[in-house]
């Protein structure tokens, strides 16, 4: 839709005629073509930049449509566990040729690895085995290397597919070189292979794409980065191709999210100086974002800070924005929160998709299995778990 300042708006019908001089007639000629091709400009405020006319907050009406949208009641329980003693976490899930993915990250005691599972239905799962290794050496990530997918497509309800850049698919994961859960400090690493669904070691690159050593890291993220997600954003709307999300925190144990970009998946800066989701104090983290119409979401956990609504100790929620940056936080019911034995410590750490018609919500589960993941679902799916 065009929209055209008062005072350069002319209406001429055939019933009506203004005699003009010719060189006004021109110049009232050039000011209406003009106003017939600006898009949605203020007046007085020439359109500069697309982003410049998307609005800075979502609506509590969108954000209402999107909590029904991405809502999932039906907990399913839990699908994939780690061996005994160890423990499972961040889910991450795909589809391939037909059958279904997860990566995920057993922790040992000592450090984090990253694993495959397959599916046929996104219910049931099945172990195939270990693709990113604790490598007990002297590199940098020698002791922890838990991955994420990379390049999922963010469009809600499509392929939910990986997508490849350069012939290769790719993964983001949290490395380090000390032993134990999640010692401090931590970095965020880039590893590729030629198949997603393999069941091999990934190829890393050789140095952090980020780290909080480095002199471009910001006040928020001073000690270390956790769980990172890449989307492949081909309209480049923050002036690159791929854009990271991710958590970080300080010496205080804060953590917020902040934006890292891209244009080859191996040099990474920094966007902005402040993060993009911060709740003031506890735990924001593990972003995982998606396209919903023309709001980009991101769902992420809290633990900490608390929703007004729930005193659960950790949870998932969401935050939207129309320019992947000025986010609106949901303050609404939680997406998923304890309410069974399986995960009535913790409840959070968000992968969500929808698949024919179904929302699937992936996440990690606390209480009396232990550390594993957990599935809810829009649509009560349970008894085609099978025992």
């Amino acid at each position: 839709m065009k929209a055209y300042c008062s005072s350069t708006f002319m209406r001429v019908t055939k019933k009506t005629f203004f005699p003009v001089h010719a060189s006004s007639f021109f110049a009232i000629a050039a000011i209406v073509f003009f106003a017939m091709h600006s898009q949605a400009a203020p007046c007085g405020h020439p359109r500069q930049n697309p982003q410049e006319l998307l609005p800075a907050r979502v609506s509590d009406e969108k954000m209402r449509e999107i909590y029904e949208e991405t809502k999932t009641p039906y907990k399913c329980g839990i699908v994939v566990e780690a061996p005994k003693g160890m423990l499972a976490d961040s889910p991450s899930v795909f589809q391939k040729d037909g059958k279904w993915y997860m990566y995920y990250i057993i922790q040992d005691g000592s450090g984090y690895s990253t694993h495959i599972a397959e599916s046929p239905d996104l219910l049931n799962w099945k172990y195939k085995g270990e693709i990113l290794k604790r490598k007990n050496n002297s590199d940098w990530d020698s002791q922890q290397s838990a991955g994420y997918a990379a390049l999922f497509d963010h469009n809600w309800g499509g392929s939910n597919s990986l997508e490849k850049f350069e012939g290769k698919y790719w993964m983001s994961y949290l490395g380090g070189a000390l032993k134990g859960y999640e010692t401090d400090p931590l970095s965020i690493g880039i590893a590729r292979a030629g198949d997603c669904a393999q069941n091999a070691e990934w190829e890393r690159l050789p140095r952090p794409a980020l780290s909080p050593s480095d002199a471009e890291s910001r006040y928020f993220e001073k000690l270390t980065l956790y769980k990172s997600n890449i989307i492949y954003d081909k309209n480049k709307t923050l002036g690159a191709r791929f854009v990271m999300y991710y958590n970080a925190k300080t010496e205080s144990g804060y953590e917020r999210i902040g934006i890292a970009v891209s244009d080859d998946m191996e040099n990474w800066r920094r966007f902005g100086k402040e993060p993009v989701i911060d709740n003031g104090k506890g735990l924001s983290g593990d972003p995982q974002i998606v396209k919903i119409g023309d709001v980009w979401v991101m769902f992420y956990f809290g633990a900490g800070w608390g929703n007004p609504q729930s005193k659960a100790a950790a949870f998932d929620t969401f935050a939207c924005s129309y320019d992947l940056v000025n986010e609106t936080k949901w303050n609404g019911k939680n997406l998923v929160e304890p309410s069974e034995s399986f995960d009535k410590t913790y409840a959070h750490k968000p992968w969500l998709l929808k698949h024919n018609g179904i929302v699937y919500h992936f996440y990690c589960a606390v209480g009396d299995r232990g550390r594993a993941i957990a599935l809810a679902t829009s649509k009560d799916l349970r008894e085609k778990i099978k025992k």
